[in-house]
């Protein structure tokens, strides 16, 4: 198993598309052998999902993450973990330990703002500042 987290000063990079690092975490056993930390040029999301590829990385921890990425990395075959922050070292040992605290539903808020709210404010003290 191989692991990827989005990485930056340690930490776990909050926008996959814009990842200049990757750190790259060996799995062996359920633990954790080698860590390498891969630089990717900054070269966009499609690039990203080749580099991961090329490190026959099978799992991706990340912050934030684009429809597209998230697309391509499933056509890679790539399982991600997204909506993860804090230390990268930390979030591999989680997941490892079925720990992890993720958001399946993670999107980037930088691309498309086509949030549908319908129903959330369907006057049943939804919170909309109807309150007299």
């Amino acid at each position: 198993m191989k692991i990827a987290v989005t990485y930056e000063d340690g930490n776990v990079f909050q926008h996959f598309g814009h990842s200049e690092y990757f750190k790259v975490y060996d799995v062996e056993d359920g633990k954790v052998t080698a860590g390498t930390t891969i630089s990717t040029d900054g070269s966009g999301h499609g690039a990203l999902v080749d580099i991961l590829k090329k490190y026959e990385v099978d799992t991706l921890i990340c912050g934030g993450i684009g429809d597209g990425a998230k697309k391509g990395l499933a056509e890679a075959g790539i399982r991600i973990y997204g909506g993860v922050s804090g230390d990268a070292d930390q979030a591999v040992e989680n997941l490892l330990s079925e720990k992890l605290n993720y958001d399946p539903n993670v999107k980037c808020n930088h691309h498309g703002e086509h949030e549908h709210h319908e129903g959330s404010c369907g006057g049943h003290g939804g919170g909309c500042g109807h309150h007299h």
